[in-house]
């Protein structure tokens, strides 16, 4: 985690490339093989000092709460009806619409 709070993005780049080269000659098989699978990954996490820390957080999260509420529905019916209880859900509304 120290990487991503690294004082500025060359810094952390170059902290994560330190710990990534270390991976490989660690006794433990597990963290070996962890060290394979972070550099195959290393363009995908690394772009985070490419884009100046810009990351699909924000992104992921509305859509975790449309699907979980999308499985609490249970389906369904009216398609207009689904986009309205997404938009209400997503939006951070933290009342109900007015009763008609």
């Amino acid at each position: 985690r120290d990487v991503y709070h690294a004082a500025d993005p060359a810094t952390g780049r170059a902290l994560a490339e330190k710990i990534l080269a270390s991976f490989p000659s660690c006794p433990i098989p597990e963290i070996a093989r962890l060290g394979r699978t972070l550099k195959q990954w290393a363009d995908a996490f690394l772009g985070y000092f490419r884009t100046g820390g810009a990351n699909n957080g924000g992104t992921e999260a509305v859509n975790g709460l449309i699907e979980l509420h999308r499985r609490i529905a249970r389906g369904f019916r009216n398609r207009e009806n689904y986009r309205l209880r997404m938009l209400l859900v997503a939006g951070g509304l933290d009342q109900p619409p007015p009763q008609v």
